[in-house]
């Protein structure tokens, strides 16, 4: 909560000093998919491949076409699955952790100069709130959304990526998300994992997501 507050507090400030002109924002589309993993969380773990959509605003700073604040509405789809190869030699079916998420990320955006087809960069914050949990052939029953592999209904992270804009229109961003507080909060009391004795049972579950996403803005 307070690196929610601290967070908060800085984009506010943020905004009251910078030369932001809410008039000239430009709104569009976003679609694309995601490839995601959690850290410290189910074992044996492996990637989930899910898509991601939505809505995306961007507001310029300053008079030159080259700096904005950009967010984004999106429904996104996290979580991992079981490890393939291993659920295949133990003769198990395929294990789904399914978290979606309508997300909020909200970015400081950096084109590398004013030309009208150009690169950018993307840096800042992403709010997810849950929108629902999917659990499939777990490995052990306490992964089970109804016992101790409940998904945290908020989680927040920060992301980074670079993408590709054609005439300010059309462009593609490839981004990697860092989760920075516990995805599943409740995974260290289970009896499960604690008679493991594994050290990673204690540590932070957190998200990890790379996604590319194509957006248009209607001119």
């Amino acid at each position: 909560m307070k690196k929610i507050l601290f967070g908060s507090l800085f984009l506010m400030s943020f905004f009251s000093k910078a030369q932001i002109d809410f008039r000239s924002s430009e709104f569009g589309l976003v679609a694309g998919g995601t490839y995601s993993r959690v850290k410290n969380a189910h074992n044996p773990s492996g990637p989930r491949f899910s898509i991601l959509g939505g809505i995306t605003a961007q507001v310029p700073i300053g008079v030159a076409e080259q700096f904005y604040i950009q967010a984004e509405a999106l429904y996104f789809g996290a979580g991992e699955g079981g490890d393939k190869t291993y659920e295949k030699a133990k003769g198990w079916d395929h294990a789904v952790y399914a978290t979606n998420y309508l997300s909020v990320p909200i970015n400081f955006k950096a084109y590398f100069s004013e030309a009208e087809s150009e690169f950018f960069g993307l840096i800042g914050p992403r709010f997810n709130f849950l929108i629902d949990q999917k659990v499939k052939n777990p490995a052990k029953v306490s992964y089970r959304e109804e016992t101790f592999g409940k998904a945290n209904s908020f989680n927040f992270g920060l992301g980074a990526g670079i993408g590709f804009s054609y005439k300010r229109q059309l462009e593609m961003a490839l981004k990697y998300d860092i989760g920075l507080s516990d995805a599943f909060p409740d995974l260290k009391n289970s009896p499960e994992e604690i008679a493991t004795l594994d050290a990673n049972v204690a540590k932070k579950k957190t998200e990890q997501v790379i996604s590319l996403g194509v957006t248009y803005f209607f001119k």
